[in-house]
């Protein structure tokens, strides 16, 4: 059986972008209408059909997970959310296949073969990407969703953890421990959920009428994602927050090099809840993001995306739990 043709032929054949040929299907502005009519002659040539009218005939019965590389190669969080959604995937009867995209083929907006080839129904972008890969993948017309991250003033289907709730819980735990003088661990223009962890950790700092330092905000990652040495300030707070129980964990390798007690010197939180999260030493206080629910809602509206049925765009916000350890310290009396 003879291959679909795909936006990204029209659009090679033309020598224009996926996102034009997109845009002259479809009606909408940003092509002239000269470019418009050669999109539809060249289309109706080739015998190009929209994915909505292709139907169930063209169906793969895979959901395509893709991850940057940048957001993937240090970060437990995801193989933990990728498991779930290859069990929920399985029970609503699909199989379950991820593509990690290069910072390369990112940056240029190369479609991995998930979605040049249509090998999948629908897919979830996992972590972190940018938004002109994002549109060039929209203009493919494979249904999408986002999962642990949204993009501010984009109307796109995402699923997200708390983020803001789980910032505010962590920080008002450690104020209830006494700590007032609170700093945070992350690279806050990294991803929008270390940002939103991180005006959660703002905001309940500023309700307790404490203004954040800004010496007190260490950078944890670089351009890359890849975890940096972090730099202890002259003054120490007497608690850190962190966007991530990786951070967490070489926060407190880093201060017990310099003599630091944890939590008697200063109180680490993390952010995450996986298992090694309880052996560090001491063991880590956390907010526990509940991957299943995550994984539950991402496939739950994927699949409704694929049969079509009409949807508004909405952001779905999991919220997690508190976990408490020693990393914290005892309740004040």
């Amino acid at each position: 059986m003879a291959k679909p043709v795909r936006m990204a032929d029209i659009a090679e054949k033309l020598g224009i972008s996926i996102v034009s040929v997109s845009k002259a299907l479809a009606g909408k502005p940003g092509v002239s209408e000269e470019m418009r009519a050669r999109v539809a002659a060249l289309a109706k040539e080739m015998g190009y059909e929209p994915a909505k009218a292709r139907g169930a005939a063209g169906a793969t019965n895979n959901i395509g997970v893709l991850v940057s590389d940048r957001s993937f190669s240090e970060n437990t969080f995801y193989t933990n959310l990728y498991r779930s959604l290859v069990i929920r995937s399985g029970s609503a009867g699909y199989t379950c296949m991820m593509e990690i995209v290069s910072p390369e083929a990112e940056r240029g907006a190369a479609l991995p073969s998930l979605l040049s080839a249509r090998k999948a129904d629908g897919i979830l972008f996992m972590g972190n990407f940018d938004p002109a890969f994002l549109r060039a993948a929209a203009g493919t017309g494979i249904p999408c969703l986002l999962l642990d991250f949204h993009i501010p003033g984009r109307a796109l289907d995402c699923v997200i953890s708390d983020n803001l709730d789980g910032g505010f819980a962590l920080t008002e735990h450690l104020l209830s421990r006494g700590r007032r003088k609170i700093g945070f661990v992350g690279s806050i223009w990294s991803a929008s959920s270390v940002m939103e962890r991180y005006l959660g950790y703002q905001r309940a700092l500023r309700t307790a009428g404490i203004v954040p330092r800004e010496e007190w905000l260490l950078e944890d990652r670089d351009a890359g994602g890849h975890f940096l040495p972090l730099r202890l300030p002259e003054e120490l707070p007497e608690a850190f927050l962190c966007s991530c129980d990786e951070a967490a964990c070489n926060l407190m390798d880093t201060l017990r090099r310099a003599g630091v007690r944890v939590p008697e010197d200063v109180a680490v939180c993390g952010y995450g809840g996986f298992r090694f999260a309880a052996r560090c030493t001491p063991a880590l206080t956390t907010y526990q993001v509940n991957v299943e629910q995550m994984a539950s809602a991402a496939v739950s509206r994927l699949t409704r995306k694929i049969r079509r049925e009409p949807m508004a765009p909405m952001i779905w916000t999991v919220p997690g739990h508190m976990v408490v350890r020693e990393s914290t310290g005892p309740a004040e009396r």
